[in-house]
């Protein structure tokens, strides 16, 4: 059996945040955003609109696609670091949203890699015997922008995204995953306060620290190294060349390292897919998202072979290739 990717869907809310907008919030500009990250517009999750909320449109979309009921999945993962709570797990309440009244559910934590994480992780269960897993990317980025801090608050933003992983026995399906990690560099993205390590408390609170922090410089070196070398080791795993490729899927975070990362691969930019200039980074939900208008724009068929590739905080770097 090999797990393929039946349906995909995605939702964005419908607040739109230009980087016109975030100019009369913090010291920036139109120009110095998108010559530095290629954001223009990010989507902004409502007041009230929480991580669940998103997931739960994503999934419905997902299912239609697939053309298949709530009740067929026998499992729904959320990756996530923008939870409705700190427990239960949000896919639960996505699960009782839903009507998936057979399904387990848990979360999946691994930042911006989460979505291709719980990928692997539907893999593996759909190839010891399940039929029908639903993942999905939701973030609500949004709740954790300090939106003083116009280094971070100009790159982020909410939406969600979401495939149906059935089994087959056809020769379509994820070919690989592979996944990596470096605890070593964890302070090079983090939220410091708000966990068990720092409470909340007024100093918490006093200090931002409830609030994304980034070291830039140093996370845009280690991005490109890494997304080039298990892109590499990817398409090695499967005796594949980069000139097979269709399509590559990767993580929406900057134009600038994707660019980078494209030029060492010998990626044309035709066979790389980018959204960020609308959505910008949506953290576990921009790949999803990438790949649900994908197919809806027809640049993924039946017989396409698309690698995905993320990377974020932990540090954690992930890939997949697919054959569609």
């Amino acid at each position: 059996m090999k797990a393929c990717i039946a349906g995909t869907g995605s939702y964005a809310p419908a607040k739109v945040v230009t980087n016109a907008d975030l100019e009369r919030m913090v010291a920036t500009s139109d120009e110095w955003i998108r010559e530095r990250t290629g954001i223009r517009e990010r989507r902004i999750a409502a007041t009230g609109e929480a991580c669940s909320d998103l997931a739960v449109q994503a999934g419905k979309r997902a299912l239609t696609a697939a053309g298949l009921a709530a009740t067929d999945l026998d499992m729904i993962l959320v990756a996530t670091c923008t939870g409705d709570y700190p427990l239960p797990a949000t896919a639960c309440l996505v699960q009782h949203q839903l009507g998936a009244t057979k399904a387990a559910a848990c979360d999946l934590s691994a930042a911006c890699c989460g979505f291709v994480y719980a990928l692997s992780v539907a893999d593996a269960y759909v190839k010891s015997g399940m039929r029908h897993v639903l993942v999905i990317g939701s973030e609500v980025m949004s709740a954790i922008t300090d939106w003083t801090d116009r280094n971070t608050c100009v790159l982020f933003g909410d939406g969600a995204g979401a495939v149906v992983v059935s089994a087959s026995d056809g020769e379509q399906g994820i070919l690989s995953t592979h996944l990596r990690s470096d605890g070593t560099l964890c302070e090079l993205i983090m939220v410091p306060g708000g966990g068990s390590r720092t409470p909340p408390s007024e100093k918490v609170i006093a200090e931002r620290l409830q609030y994304i922090k980034m070291k830039g410089n140093e996370t845009f070196k280690v991005a490109v190294r890494t997304l080039e070398e298990i892109a590499r080791a990817t398409l090695s795993a499967n005796g594949l060349r980069v000139e097979d490729l269709d399509l590559y899927v990767p993580h929406q975070a900057n134009v600038r390292i994707l660019k980078a990362v494209m030029e060492r691969l010998g990626l044309p930019r035709e066979k790389v897919l980018l959204n960020l200039d609308r959505y910008g980074n949506t953290s576990a939900a921009s790949i999803p998202i990438a790949l649900d208008e994908a197919v809806r724009e027809g640049r993924i068929k039946d017989g396409s072979l698309v690698m995905l590739g993320a990377f974020g905080a932990g540090l954690t770097w992930a890939s997949a290739v697919i054959r569609w």
